[in-house]
Order: C-alpha cells, then structure tokens, then sequence
C-alpha cells in the first residue's frame, strides 16, 4: 500500500494501521515523521557521497530500493500497542 500524502500539503504520508486506518497519536506520528526524515537525510548524504566518488546516480538509488525491499521487521505487524 503506497502511503497517502497528508492533505495539508506537507508532503509527509498519512501514517496507517495494518487495518488502514490512519495513527492518530501524535507522539507517534512526531516519531514517524522524525525517522522519515532521519532516513531521508542519510540517503541523501550517501546519494552525494556516491556522486562524488564518480558513481552512477540510477545505481546507488537501485540499491537504495533494493535495500528497503529486502529489510523485514523483528516484529509481527499488528503487534504495536494501539492509540
């Protein structure tokens, strides 16, 4: 499921429950936003790293993909403690 866009135009997804309804804690939202950004930053940093170093742009955000496709949580979904 692709995350939706808040429609406050802030570009940041409406987090949701495996069930689909949105998280409606904000501390939790606070936290999801921060480690949204946190990744973003990162990413970016290693992109120009990359870039630097003489690297093909298509290829290091190909393993940046690949890389996310293959994490898997500790957790079961669903496991979280609700709202």
């Amino acid at each position: 499921m692709e995350p939706d866009v808040d429609s406050t135009c802030s570009g940041r997804p409406v987090w949701r429950k495996p069930d689909g309804t949105p998280v409606s804690c904000t501390e939790k939202i606070k936290v999801l936003n921060q480690n949204l950004d946190e990744l973003r930053q990162v990413a970016q940093d290693a992109l120009d790293d990359a870039i630097l170093m003489g690297c093909s742009e298509v290829q290091i955000k190909t393993a940046f993909i690949a890389l996310l496709e293959n994490l898997r949580s500790a957790f079961a979904e669903g496991s979280a403690s609700q709202d």
